[in-house]
């Protein structure tokens, strides 16, 4: 058993040395919102993939296996929330599904919050291989599953293309076991705004998110961990988890956007200066000021 009352996370996701994506997006909003985290790199990059040159390292599955060992045998491998994201093959993620159960044996109350980071906008961006493994291994084993719509059309195999398409799909990943279902962002708004949902079986919220002329990278994994964070701290309230997660992000969006347009006033902004200001927000991070509310579906 744990001895205090603080939640404690075990977050396996990527990591840069540079920017935010991974684990660099997760951990310090968790750790600011009063969460103990520890957290297994899969890969070790200078910067995220958005960039010219791509240099670094993977872990090595033999290694992630040693490292959970480590925590076993040391005793301290109790944790109440688990927390993944990008994977790079079917082998880490089966890997993945072994860690759940092994974590499980010490909480049998552990919250699994699996992010099926697999691409975007139509596009793959993982081995397609991967994608059996989320569908019919990690999802039934996941507590809340914080897919876009992409990743949730790839994992039901159902279109999206309006907001009963959308609750057919939502329906279906309950169907598959997941109890909280998170919408992280769907095409479903128009030129001004996205579409954000989430449903807990019995009350399913939509939430009308403002779109900026640039996209960002990091912003799904900012997403899985802050609503990990709310749906805890607010007693599994899913619109108030969802209410409090959009409001961080797009505080964080917006402040990014503006201070990245002082710098390059017009065209596309660099990869640079498109790093989420996650530091520069902490206050928000901690106490964020809901503008927008979720409506009931």
């Amino acid at each position: 058993m744990s001895y205090d009352s603080t939640p404690r996370v075990l977050s396996i996701q990527s990591h840069v040395v540079h920017g935010y994506v991974g684990n660099k997006s997760a951990v310090f909003p968790l750790q600011v919102l009063g969460f103990e985290v520890d957290f297994i790199n899969t890969v070790q990059f200078s910067t995220h993939t958005g960039y010219k040159h791509l240099k670094g390292t993977m872990l090595q599955n033999k290694e992630m296996e040693e490292i959970v060992e480590g925590l076993i045998l040391n005793d301290v491998d109790y944790y109440t929330h688990f927390l993944t994201g990008y994977s790079r093959s079917p082998e880490s993620l089966k890997q993945i599904a072994e860690v759940i159960k092994k974590l499980r044996a010490k909480n049998p109350n552990l919250t699994y919050v699996c992010d099926p980071v697999m691409g975007d906008n139509g596009k793959m961006y993982v081995p397609e291989d991967i994608l059996p493994v989320y569908r019919d291994v990690l999802v039934p084993l996941a507590d809340i599953i914080t897919p876009n719509q992409f990743e949730a059309e790839l994992m039901t195999g159902m279109p999206m293309k309006d907001l009963d398409g959308a609750l057919k799909i939502i329906q279906a990943l309950h169907a598959k076991g997941v109890k909280t279902v998170a919408l992280s962002s769907t095409e479903l708004g128009d030129d001004n705004t996205m579409i954000g949902m989430a449903s807990s079986g019995d009350s399913c919220y939509k939430i009308e998110i403002p779109q900026c002329d640039s996209k960002f990278t990091g912003t799904g994994d900012v997403f899985s961990a802050l609503f990990l964070a709310w749906y805890h701290k607010t007693n599994s309230d899913v619109k108030l988890t969802l209410e409090k997660t959009i409001a961080t992000l797009q505080t964080i969006v917006k402040d990014t956007y503006e201070k990245a347009r002082v710098i390059q006033p017009t065209g596309e902004i660099s990869p640079k200066l498109r790093e989420l200001r996650l530091i520069q927000n902490k206050a928000t991070i901690e106490d964020p000021v809901i503008e927008i509310r979720a409506t009931k579906i």
